[in-house]
């Protein structure tokens, strides 16, 4: 009896875990933050802006389809890349100026901060039933996986004021490449924006060409 309900709890124990592992390509907010005195209500113009200092392509990348995803949700945006050099980073004059000729009134700034390993050990120690629990705990040789997690800091700023009005930090678990991993990631924090009221809910290309037909 012992043995049977070792072996239906180690069991249900594996299927958590490849359920874990199955999910690990994700991206999740980690916290969230937003100006409570702010009353500007949704921003119409957004300008998007990636931090990069080695990866120009990626930077491109990133901009672009975080792009994409706003005016696919009705939002008239546009990509740092157009009014920013790529040759280094801009001084505080000539950023300035870039962002008042995009016309926009919001700033989205993603910036990638920390890139972590996490090490899991498998099977994990837990309840074991009766000395044949332990005996045959002891033989499991245990498996060693490591997992890359991404830290990205995203910030918004009212163009008007300077002032940050919203920002967020996010995890990605076992990044591939920004081309792979923007997409969700944009859904995200475009989601995160909509939800705190930063963002007009979601309008489609084909809703607005039946409104205005």
């Amino acid at each position: 009896m012992r043995r049977a309900l070792y072996a239906s709890v180690r069991w249900l124990v594996i299927v958590a875990g490849i359920s874990v592992l199955v999910g690990c390509a994700s991206t999740t907010l980690q916290s969230t933050w937003m100006d409570p005195g702010y009353r500007g209500g949704p921003f119409k113009r957004f300008l998007v802006v990636g931090l990069s200092a080695r990866d120009v392509t990626a930077r491109r990348v990133l901009e672009d389809v975080v792009v994409h995803k706003l005016k696919a949700g009705g939002v008239e945006a546009l990509p740092g890349w157009q009014f920013l050099a790529s040759n280094g980073p801009a001084d505080e004059a000539a950023f300035t100026a870039a962002v008042a000729k995009s016309g926009a009134d919001a700033m989205l700034m993603v910036r990638l901060i920390a890139v972590e390993t996490q090490t899991t050990v498998w099977p994990p120690m837990g309840p074991r039933f009766g000395w044949y629990g332990y005996y045959s705990g002891w033989y499991a040789y245990p498996e060693v996986t490591q997992s890359q997690i991404a830290v990205v800091e995203t910030t918004l700023f009212d163009v008007r004021s300077q002032r940050v009005v919203w920002s967020a930090t996010s995890e990605t678990i076992n990044p591939t490449n920004v081309q792979k991993d923007a997409p969700v990631f944009a859904d995200v924090i475009l989601g995160a924006l909509r939800k705190d009221g930063f963002l007009p809910p979601a309008t489609s290309k084909l809703r607005r060409w039946r409104t205005m037909n």
